[in-house]
């Protein structure tokens, strides 16, 4: 039994879908499992830390959101037969980074917890996730322009489900155990040629509309505590014309390559329509 935290969430569902394609017993924690939609396949179980023995009993590895894990979870993980923890941290989390970030703290942390838990583990690591861009949906929805901060800035966002398929590999086969696998997609893209491809996706021409970040607030970042904004924006104002790092990693384990950004905005044209 595998158990997948976040199932849910754009990586844990992929991740469950994937799983019980290739025939593993999936026990998929969600804090609403009436409200879930996932497969009929799947067991699906309340997520409720305090209650350990229902998440875990029969589990013998456990895919883990850095939000969803403490240590008492994965003391409690480990006594109930879990061995083999894999851990989507963040590539935040690398030699030299700001160790005083915010994300860099929870993650760093997490890691920590795991190492010191006695699990076997592996880390995956991704660098920026391409479904970042459906911050930018309702305005898509609403007409030709997105207003957002640094037109210029670079990623080489991350499918969803190549994050899946890795954890996928990770998971069922042998070798992965004390092994750090960086994420990324294929190509450097920036925020305007984000936008561009999500409107190529749609038929339409989207156009950028650069924001003085020092006016950026809720209206840009609705999902930002206030306290983590102005750090998360000096990492984005770091990223204008630096090219960002491009692995290899998805092919190597899987076989096939990372999908290009143009390909998720395709995958997820549906979001973007009214």
């Amino acid at each position: 039994m595998i158990v997948v935290t976040g199932a849910t969430g754009n990586v844990g569902r992929a991740l469950v879908d994937r799983l019980l394609a290739a025939g593993q017993p999936v026990r998929a924690l969600t804090r609403d499992p009436l409200r879930a939609g996932l497969p009929a396949a799947a067991e699906v179980v309340a997520f409720r830390p305090d209650e350990p023995e229902p998440l875990f009993a029969g589990a013998t590895k456990l895919f883990l959101y850095a939000q969803a894990g403490t240590a008492p979870l994965l003391a409690a993980a480990r006594a109930h037969g879990v061995r083999h923890v894999v851990l989507l941290s963040s590539g935040i989390v690398q030699e030299g980074a700001d160790e005083t970030h915010p994300i860099h703290v929870m993650h760093a942390t997490m890691e920590r917890h795991i190492r010191e838990s006695g699990l076997a583990w592996t880390f995956l690591r991704p660098n920026a996730f391409a479904t970042n861009a459906l911050q930018w949906a309702p305005q898509i929805r609403a007409g030709d322009t997105v207003r957002g901060v640094y037109a210029d800035a670079l990623s080489a966002p991350i499918h969803e489900d190549d994050i899946a398929a890795v954890a996928e590999r990770v998971l069922l086969d042998d070798g992965h155990e004390g092994a750090v696998h960086r994420l990324t997609g294929p190509a450097a893209v920036s925020n305007a040629g984000q936008v561009e491809a999500i409107g190529s996706a749609l038929g339409r021409k989207l156009a950028f509309v650069e924001a003085d970040p020092a006016e950026a607030g809720p209206e840009l970042f609705p999902h930002v505590p206030p306290h983590m904004l102005e750090r998360l924006l000096k990492t984005f104002a770091e990223t204008v014309g630096v090219a960002p790092e491009i692995t290899g990693t998805v092919e190597r384990l899987t076989g096939t390559p990372a999908r290009a950004f143009d390909r998720w905005a395709h995958d997820h044209a549906g979001d973007f329509r009214g």
